[in-house]
């Protein structure tokens, strides 16, 4: 299902929904308690119950959206999942402390107390239950795969098991256009109409994966599938779906242009300025003493200059200067080369390694988001130096730079920290899927869950 152009798998709409209820649920018991056989309160709440457990339901399903508990791809243990249960419903429990604060919305405060601590049990209980009572088949698509080829090879590098949890592959079909045929014991021959192979197979999707479209492309049964409700998608466009990021070797040179991600118009422009400048302004100010403790601790231990500017790739290839507070010695490359940071950087200072573990190092460029150098949501800004680099052996690399760079984004959340060109490579793959499908509901799911990757300290060095 498509919610504001961006993708969520039913299976996720299933367990949100369940966990909403089970947060309703608990601030109504914790309501009924709280009342007790008191009518007259009863009486009191009772017009504003409703919208107030609306309002905490809706809370608390942000606050465990922001530890990647709703995310296709998180691979946690039980421990893990309570963990994150309790630290996203505190989160939520201080962010309508501080709504009550602004907007008073109950004169018993206690209710939402009492909810707080009713919601852990019985959200938590509520997934336990689905995961034991869901049947994975149920909402994996089965999937017909049409070719066997390079292209169709593609597919069985998709080995995690959170990558196919969406999807079964039926078979695969050999066409006359494959090159090397993939050693699979569901490989077939194109012996029969695809629609009867799609029906002996209870397939709901189609995947086009062969190598050369050009020798014997069957279109008309392939319309025929598609009219009779069978979808039909290029292997490209499946791989991204399941994986969240853009095969590079299979990508054509036209690839972007009919993207979604790069369309402009003068209201998305606003908005999304707009956007960037309320979030970089109210963290700004929030962060403010923390900022000026962090400046303090560097000047201490290193003296001056306690920020630290360095030249930057940013929209369209445009340099600009960033900031961040300074993290390594000052002659951390005295000599003048660049120089990727690498795992226990011995360049780094004892304040340094805190500030980066933390992420506060990363704050000052709020100011570039102010200024309009950087958005709050993009790919990571390069140094030049690389970006001239890798532009050489990555083939699209400088179609990240299509849109504005960020303190956060995709590749961030899904690409563990890397200083290689390899690991370019692996997070470039990320990056022009977020050029490619770049929306508001995109950008602020990638800020919820940036929380989550502070607060476990994901990627830092």
């Amino acid at each position: 299902m498509k919610v504001l152009q961006h993708r969520i798998p039913p299976r996720v709409l299933l367990v949100v929904g369940a966990e909403f209820l089970s947060a309703l649920v608990a601030f109504f018991l914790s309501a009924s308690m709280v009342t007790g056989g008191d009518l007259r309160l009863a009486r009191e709440l009772e017009g504003a119950l409703l919208p107030q457990g609306l309002t905490f339901a809706f809370a608390a399903i942000l606050g465990i959206a922001t530890m990647g508990l709703y995310s296709t791809h998180q691979r946690l243990r039980v421990e893990g999942i309570v963990v994150r249960l309790t630290v996203g419903i505190a989160l939520a429990a201080v962010g309508l402390a501080v709504l009550a604060f602004l907007i008073p919305l109950v004169d018993e405060r206690v209710i939402w107390l009492a909810a707080v601590g009713l919601s852990l049990p019985l959200v938590g209980g509520s997934r336990m239950m689905l995961q034991l009572l869901m049947d994975d088949e149920l909402f994996r698509r089965r999937v017909l795969v049409f070719g066997a080829g390079k292209r169709a090879a593609s597919l069985l590098e998709l080995r995690r098991r959170s990558d196919q949890r969406g999807f079964r592959i039926v078979a695969f079909v050999a066409t006359e256009s494959d090159g090397d045929r993939i050693d699979d014991s569901r490989v077939r021959a194109y012996d029969a109409p695809l629609l009867t192979m799609a029906h002996e197979g209870l397939v709901s999707e189609i995947v086009v994966a062969v190598d050369d479209r050009r020798r014997s492309f069957p279109i008309r049964e392939l319309l025929e599938c598609k009219l009779s409700g069978i979808n039909i998608v290029d292997v490209l466009d499946f791989l991204e779906r399941e994986s969240g990021r853009v095969k590079i070797d299979l990508v054509n040179p036209g690839w972007l242009v009919f993207s979604e991600g790069l369309s402009k118009s003068a209201r998305r422009t606003i908005s999304s300025r707009v956007f960037d400048l309320l979030m970089s302004i109210t963290l700004l100010i929030v962060a403010l003493p923390l900022m000026l403790i962090t400046a303090a601790a560097i000047f201490l231990e290193d003296g001056a200059p306690v920020l630290f500017r360095q030249a930057r790739v940013g929209f369209l290839g445009e340099e600009f200067t960033l900031y961040k507070f300074r993290s390594m010695r000052k002659d951390a490359e005295a000599d003048g080369q660049a120089r990727w940071a690498q795992m226990n950087d011995t360049r780094v200072t004892r304040v340094g390694c805190v500030i980066r573990r933390l992420r506060l190092d990363e704050l000052p460029q709020l100011i570039n988001v102010i200024q309009g150098d950087m958005a709050f949501v993009g790919p990571r800004p390069e140094r030049p130096e690389f970006v001239d680099q890798l532009a050489e052996t990555i083939p699209y690399y400088h179609e990240r730079h299509y849109v504005k760079p960020g303190l956060t984004g995709w590749a961030q959340l899904s690409y563990p920290y890397g200083a290689s060109e390899t690991d370019a490579l692996g997070k470039l793959q990320f990056d022009l899927y977020y050029v490619k499908h770049r929306s508001l509901i995109f950008d602020l799911m990638i800020l919820l869950q940036t929380v989550e990757v502070v607060l476990w300290r994901k990627g830092a060095r």
